[in-house]
């Protein structure tokens, strides 16, 4: 059942214009929704496709937000600042508190594309991801 629905928020999320953030990702909104039981928060939902060998840049995420990442296709290399760096598969995924510095986020593959779907809970309004100069 797991895969059944992977594949269709796959392929509905593929339908989407993708924007580029960084050499060899794209970053696609999926939906944004202020949260009826939870008066002042906003959950975000992002896709992040990378092209084989594809990263982002360093980035810090808003003050207000909690991060949860699903890694839907592929494997990515993920590291926050202060803990250590980790591959995750397909399937798997991890969180980041909020404020959180995510100085690692790539494709862990120089060969096979590798794509996220990343759930973000914050302040309406706040800026959600700010890369590093």
């Amino acid at each position: 059942m797991r895969r059944i629905a992977t594949a269709v928020t796959a392929a509905a999320l593929a339908m989407l214009p993708a924007v580029a953030l960084a050499e060899g990702d794209h970053v696609t909104r999926a939906f944004a929704q202020d949260l009826p039981n939870v008066p002042g928060k906003t959950m975000t939902a992002v896709v992040v496709d990378y092209a084989p060998g594809g990263a982002s840049k360093s980035h810090r995420h808003a003050k207000s937000g909690f991060i949860f990442a699903y890694v839907l296709q592929g494997a990515i290399r993920s590291q926050v600042e202060g803990g250590p760096e980790k591959v995750y598969k397909a399937g798997e995924f991890w969180t980041e508190g909020p404020g959180a510095h995510h100085v690692v986020s790539a494709d862990a593959s120089t060969t096979e594309p590798a794509r996220l779907l990343a759930v973000i809970v914050a302040d309406p309004g706040d800026t959600l991801t700010s890369f590093d100069k």
